[in-house]
């Protein structure tokens, strides 16, 4: 078990006053609105829900996501990822 946690690069989230969310680990955008970010990270499905959420700056090759908004609840999902695309595939077609 400990060899599978080495494989996994660092991962943080700071929110900084409920106003600002700073999010490494970062490996897809799979839903943004002003209300829900669903990200796919390096360990897990990470929910950000709030208000007036805006993507500030992401970063892929940093694996770094920035949002602004009124952060009110974050959770971690460890389910599987359907076949979709992610957020960012759609756009870049």
């Amino acid at each position: 078990m400990e060899d599978k946690a080495k494989n996994l690069r660092e991962q943080n989230i700071v929110i900084q006053n409920r106003e600002k969310s700073v999010i490494t680990g970062v490996e897809d955008i799979l839903s943004f609105d002003d209300e829900l970010v669903i990200v796919k990270t390096e360990l897990g499905m990470l929910t950000l829900k709030g208000e007036n959420l805006k993507m500030n700056k992401l970063n892929l090759e940093n694996n770094e996501l920035i949002v602004e908004g009124r952060t009110s609840a974050v959770c971690y999902s460890d389910a599987v990822e359907n076949k979709k695309q992610g957020f960012m595939n759609k756009i870049f077609k």
